[in-house]
């Protein structure tokens, strides 16, 4: 799912608002979004890289495809062929792209058939599912005999304007085709992939990036990386918003997703002598589709739709649970089909939020308030970035997106404050953002005003009787720390397999 309780829209005048071809959202958040898993993002993250003495590295992470059951055969979460995936920066404080990661995958069928019958009435046959021989996939990228149907991926660096031609990421350690990828097959269980671990690990690549030093690359299905009371949020908040941190449910626990992570060199993402940079992800699908009344197959591939037409993007995400609760039902597929730059048209929504209200309404009688308004706290946090630590010392445009400032210091994973910067811990949200930051918490508290009690009007324009209950610990109940990931690329967990036993 896509997560956040964010806000966006600053209020440097109201941009007006374009028309959109094709208009869509993200993880389930909004109604055109819902019906295009492939091109769902969920989460994305960027920090600075805490794996020992890789702290000159970002790690970027963009998750798609939400809530997949590991059992999801016999397709499993194959990505869209026709779609573009994109990591966008921001360097130079304007909320327009500077630079994007274009992620482009291929889907080829093997056709693995078995002959079936006593000559001479046998005939060869294509098989249904997609792995066949046990013992056949792994450890190796090419140990694929039982596989039936492998996916490869290309990587494009894009400068300027994300419409414009890229070059090339490449494997650093060379290859027969050293610019095209391979995308190990979903963990469809231990009789079809023995060791998935070792699998995996053999995907994940050393690349050269035009115009930077190397950095790393790992494109595949991982154990579902958020954690939330999702069903009893979305019921009216049917929890006690002030309990323990860890006293629900992580309904998510059970679920896998797919993740393209990059670690790039700090360097090849700033600007001149500003440290912050900031991150979104997008998804994009060509504009046209036109059903084949009789799918074909041919060249390994399966065509069940023609597609043309100009690329238009269908989800974006930047900070965490931004559409999914804070933009208004109404405007959830214009927002994802929207850039940074173009926030201002929501202004409302960020100055004027719904959830407080809500919140209060639902919890009335036990001294939960919602904060005055306008939410000038919010603007700081997510349209212009925080004075003196997220804020470009470039700015001069509001958009919502992930900041990161990447002269503060890295902390180890067993260092980390799962609150992040609420928590003393200033790598951490809304400085980027971590697996292990409980960003449910984090912005439950911000929304409700917890920014205000600081009492640094000149900052937050907000003082503490703004907020009368923003010191509370309101939480979703479910808990998340560095401690549930890996303390080393890609950090995301190896996914849960389909089937757990030989």
């Amino acid at each position: 799912m896509k997560h956040h309780v964010s806000v966006q829209l600053m209020t440097l005048g109201l941009a007006a608002a374009l028309p959109f071809t094709v208009q869509a959202s993200s993880h389930r958040e909004a109604p055109y979004i819902a019906g295009l898993p492939r091109v769902d993002g969920t989460d994305f993250y960027m920090f600075r890289s805490y794996e020992n003495a890789r702290d000159g590295y970002v790690t970027l992470i963009a998750n798609y495809v939400p809530l997949q059951d590991a059992y999801g055969g016999p397709n499993y979460f194959e990505m869209d062929a026709t779609a573009a995936y994109d990591i966008h920066i921001d360097n130079s404080g304007d909320s327009v792209e500077d630079l994007t990661f274009r992620f482009r995958f291929t889907n080829a069928i093997q056709d693995i058939a078995l002959t079936v019958g006593t000559s001479p009435n046998d005939q060869t046959v294509a098989v249904p599912l997609k792995t066949t021989a046990p013992g056949g996939i792994g450890p190796g990228i090419l140990d694929r005999t039982g596989l039936n149907v492998y996916e490869t991926y290309t990587v494009e660096v894009i400068r300027g304007n994300r419409r414009t031609a890229g070059q090339r990421v490449t494997n650093a350690d060379g290859g027969a085709t050293p610019n095209v990828f391979v995308k190990p097959v979903d963990n469809v269980g231990n009789k079809s992939i023995p060791d998935y671990d070792a699998y995996a690990d053999s995907h994940v690549y050393n690349v050269a990036i035009p115009g930077c030093a190397n950095g790393k690359m790992f494109v595949g299905q991982r154990k579902e990386s958020f954690s939330v009371n999702l069903g009893e949020v979305f019921d009216l908040i049917n929890t006690n918003p002030v309990g323990p941190p860890n006293g629900e449910q992580n309904i998510l626990a059970d679920k896998n997703i797919t993740s393209l992570i990059l670690e790039v060199p700090t360097s090849c993402l700033t600007a001149g002598s500003d440290p912050v940079i900031g991150g979104w992800t997008t998804a994009s699908v060509p504009q046209a589709r036109i059903l084949s009344p009789r799918p074909r197959f041919a060249n390994g591939r399966s065509t069940a739709a023609f597609q043309g037409g100009s690329l238009v993007q269908v989800s974006r995400l930047g900070s965490p649970l931004v559409n999914e609760v804070v933009i208004g039902l109404r405007d959830k597929d214009r927002f994802n089909a929207s850039a940074p730059a173009q926030d201002p048209q929501f202004l409302k929504y960020v100055t004027n939020p719904t959830l407080p209200e809500l919140i209060e309404a639902l919890f009335s009688g036990s001294g939960v308030q919602a904060p005055n308004g306008p939410r000038n706290d919010l603007v700081a946090v997510f349209l212009t970035g925080i004075e003196g630590v997220t804020k470009s010392a470039n700015f001069s445009a509001p958009g919502e997106m992930l900041r990161l400032n990447t002269v503060i210091p890295v902390a180890a994973s067993n260092a980390q404050n799962n609150l992040g910067v609420l928590g003393g811990d200033n790598a951490g949200f809304p400085n980027g953002r971590r697996p292990g930051d409980d960003v449910v918490d984090i912005e439950l508290r911000a929304v409700m005003g917890v920014l205000c009690t600081l009492n640094v009007p000149a900052t937050y324009g907000c003082v503490p009787a703004d907020a009368p209950s923003g010191s509370l610990p309101y939480t979703d109940g479910a808990t998340v720390s560095a401690a549930d990931f890996d303390t080393s690329f890609p950090y995301l967990r190896t996914p849960l397999p389909g089937s757990p036993t030989n």
